[in-house]
């Protein structure tokens, strides 16, 4: 029943396919504006229901191995809610393999390939506006049908919505959620469908002109929804900034051994100078919230959800939001992104770190080679990125850290001086993520480089180009995949990083060697 009289009657949907373990923080964020302003909404997390919901494949197993890891589901299942699944390595390894390999036997008989955070299939591609729309019209040829299609049916006739929310971040969502639109518009043509979040916001910020989905969306929202949810239901937005809620959402497990509570403090990003960051020209801007606030909203938060584990999600955390959390710490662990800033340089502001809760740092070093810093604009020093390494290693801080190879200020000798600061520096490194460079279609520095089209997709966001010097994509490749990743220290670092859930699950992993005694 919907609190304003003639109030929209409101679903909002999390689509598959994303990684399991933790509540949408966009939808959380939706629901508390919603409910702020008398709006009664329905979430539906259709991601971590589909892909860890057993009824939602019919199929045979044909080999050895899947009829093995059939076999062992359900245990594998419930091993990573707990923390023993966390605390040895090759079982939670073979756990993670075994149920990947369950969704991805079911999901060939429908041609897709199929994982706990990725959905590919050869047909049809998610930067194709043609493709989504195929997917939208024939939504019975996704091997999550049967599914959704039980869901879509339920939610039109309980709910009986004018309105149905999808919530679009990943490419790996991409599919599924216009196979899911297309159902909705089949079952009930009426019914308005709304497309938002942060792959929508992306597209819309795309040089190039929007194609069509006239007859499917009836509306795209770029950035954040509150305001123009809140106005199609018929209200004032009062405030631009409401508690999230995550009630519904937690009203059944994730991959985890307990809650974990996304939290963002800050949309954008303070630092907002490094060259090529997408944030500076799809002028989402940096807003953060006073960090006395935020204290108070994560210690409200974690009163209401008891979590294991906080997931701070901002794009770099504030030097005063760090300050704020060593001074009042929340009621739960927590992790999140850091730039390398003077302070980590200071071995006492670490164990405050620590003592705040700290369990990890995301910290995006991309290149060990000073100059390339530099020319990207980084404001990172190597010296205190070596002090800040061993301070955080000293006081039990796990780090995760990330490099970017083949960007234009980088060369091959670039990339070696990186690869030997990060085995020089391996003893301190708990977890390392590899990526390659890729330009963003409507980045400004892309008009000094010979560009062109990176796929056939007329909804790409990024662009291929010519290397300035000759460091182009597969030279790159075949350095990280015949040098970097052979180097016996950093392959070392590489193998404990958890398969798929990568840094969502790492902070458990760190956190359940914390909690199993020594031998």
């Amino acid at each position: 029943m919907n609190l304003i009289e003639g109030a929209m009657a409101m679903v909002l949907i999390h689509p598959p396919v994303s990684r399991p373990c933790e509540p949408p923080a966009g939808l959380a964020r939706l629901a508390g504006c919603l409910e702020r302003h008398g709006i009664d909404c329905t979430l539906i997390d259709a991601n971590r229901d589909a892909l860890l919901n057993r009824n939602a494949f019919f199929y045979t197993a044909q080999d050895t191995w899947t009829r093995r890891a059939e076999r062992h589901y359900k245990r594998h299942m419930t091993l990573l809610t707990q923390w023993a699944g966390y605390a040895d390595h090759a079982r939670y390894t073979r756990a993670v393999s075994d149920i990947n390999r369950v969704l991805d036997a079911a999901a060939k008989t429908a041609g897709v390939s199929l994982s706990l955070a990725d959905y590919q299939t050869p047909d049809l591609s998610p930067v194709k506006s043609r493709d989504l729309l195929r997917a939208a019209e024939r939504p019975e040829l996704n091997p999550f049908h049967v599914y959704f299609s039980h869901l879509i049916d339920q939610v039109l006739d309980q709910e009986r919505p004018d309105l149905v929310g999808f919530s679009l971040n990943y490419l790996s969502q991409a599919l599924c959620t216009f196979a899911m639109m297309g159902l909705v518009k089949r079952l009930s043509p009426r019914t308005r469908i709304v497309l938002g979040g942060s792959l929508v916001t992306s597209w819309t910020s795309r040089p190039e002109k929007l194609p069509s989905f006239a007859g499917l969306v009836d509306e795209l929202v770029s950035g954040p929804g509150e305001e123009r949810l809140t106005r199609l239901a018929g209200a004032q937005l009062s405030t631009r900034h409401c508690l999230p809620d995550y009630t519904a959402l937690f009203a059944s497990p994730y991959l985890a051994p307990g809650r974990i509570l996304p939290y963002s403090a800050s949309t954008g990003c303070y630092w907002n100078r490094c060259t090529f960051c997408p944030e500076r020209f799809e002028l989402t801007g940096y807003a953060g919230r006073p960090p006395r606030q935020v204290i108070h909203e994560l210690q409200t938060l974690t009163e209401r959800t008891d979590p294991i584990l906080i997931h701070l999600l901002d794009n770099a955390l504030s030097p005063a939001l760090l300050q704020a959390l060593t001074e009042h710490p929340p009621s739960a662990p927590w992790y999140g992104f850091a730039r390398v800033t003077s302070e980590l340089a200071d071995p006492d502001y670490c164990l405050a770190l620590k003592r705040s809760g700290c369990v990890m740092l995301q910290l995006g070093l991309e290149s060990g080679d000073q100059a390339v810093l530099d020319a990207l604009d980084k404001g990172i020093r190597l010296d205190e990125v070596r002090k800040a390494l061993a301070n955080l290693k000293a006081s039990g801080i796990a780090t995760y850290a990330y490099l970017l190879f083949g960007t234009p200020a980088e060369d091959q000798t670039s990339a070696r001086r990186t690869m030997a600061f990060v085995r020089e520096n391996a003893h301190l490194l708990d977890y390392l993520n590899l990526a390659v460079f890729n330009l963003p279609a409507g980045s400004p520095e892309a008009r000094a480089l010979q560009t062109y089209d990176f796929s056939e997709g007329d909804l790409g966001l990024y662009k291929g180009f010519r290397h300035p010097l000759g460091w182009d994509r597969g030279v790159v490749r075949q350095f990280l995949d015949k040098e970097f990743t052979r180097e016996g220290a950093i392959a070392a670092i590489l193998r404990r990083d958890p398969p798929v859930f990568t840094s969502n699950h790492a902070p458990l992993c760190a956190m359940a060697r914390e909690r199993t005694p020594s031998r």
